[in-house]
């Protein structure tokens, strides 16, 4: 088990594995789980991690009724459903890690192409945390400049494509777990916006009512996340390329939630 608990404006660490020492937390952030291993899909770690998360959310739920649940366990957007069911929170108050992860890379590869400072580069991704996300080249901009006025599609079409593969690469480099750094990273910046109530907006794994035609499931978009958690859900236009990209991405999500419920998670 870990647990990275941070609590009011001063971060506190502690480590172990008494559930106990998470109490009165503000944030609690799950990695807890079996990590990817080569040849290994997300979705292989279904069942296994499922019961993990399940386990970690009910006993956080009890020790800390009031915080809010940041997921990064994998798969991450079946994993955030796990979680909500059993720590019964609303959700504004449980988000995965998923979107901010996948954008960084996204940017991190855009910089790398054109050879400018990732610090100058916007981008995000959508969708669920898989092979399916989906990348927005649309809405990148680079030092405020449209992506497709430095980039021929080819080039931005590769770069989208890196991006969805792009945990699959790190686990095959790593040979022996999956990635780290940037998930905690990730995780941290999501901490940070709900701890200090900055009202950020990030891409993040939130259970969607109805937004861009989803009812239901967790999914990747746009959230301002602030002291209460999800605050909002800012509406953006996709087109139809988009919207079937994005419908595609939530049916994957909907197959592995409905994978649990066979499997009595």
């Amino acid at each position: 088990m870990k647990l990275l608990l941070l609590k009011g404006l001063i971060h506190e660490f502690l480590g172990g594995s008494d559930y106990a020492l998470t109490e009165g937390s503000d944030v609690v952030i799950i990695t807890a789980g079996l990590p990817r291993k080569p040849g290994m899909s997300r979705d292989d770690l279904l069942s296994t991690n499922a019961k993990i998360v399940k386990e970690c959310a009910a006993q956080v739920a009890k020790y800390s009724p009031n915080s809010v649940l940041i997921i990064v366990s994998n798969p991450l957007d079946a994993m955030c459903h796990v979680a909500m069911e059993a720590s019964k929170f609303p959700r504004e108050r449980v988000l995965g890690m998923a979107g901010v992860l996948d954008g960084a890379r996204f940017r991190s590869f855009i910089a790398a192409e054109l050879d400018v400072s990732v610090e100058d580069v916007q981008a995000f991704v959508f969708g669920g945390h898989g092979d399916t996300m989906v990348p927005m080249p649309r809405y990148v901009s680079v030092g405020g400049i449209p992506l497709e006025k430095l980039l021929p599609k080819d080039r931005i079409d590769a770069i989208v494509q890196r991006t969805r593969t792009g945990g699959a690469e790190i686990v095959n480099l790593l040979k022996t777990g999956s990635a780290y750094y940037a998930p905690s990273a990730s995780a941290v910046q999501m901490a940070e916006a709900i701890v200090r109530d900055k009202k950020r907006i990030l891409p993040c794994a939130v259970l969607l009512k109805g937004e861009y035609g989803v009812q239901g499931l967790f999914c990747g978009v746009l959230a301002k996340l602030g002291a209460k958690g999800l605050e909002s859900i800012p509406a953006l236009d996709l087109n139809s390329e988009e919207k079937v990209m994005f419908e595609k991405s939530a049916a994957a999500v909907k197959e592995l939630v409905d994978a649990m419920k066979k499997l009595g998670v």
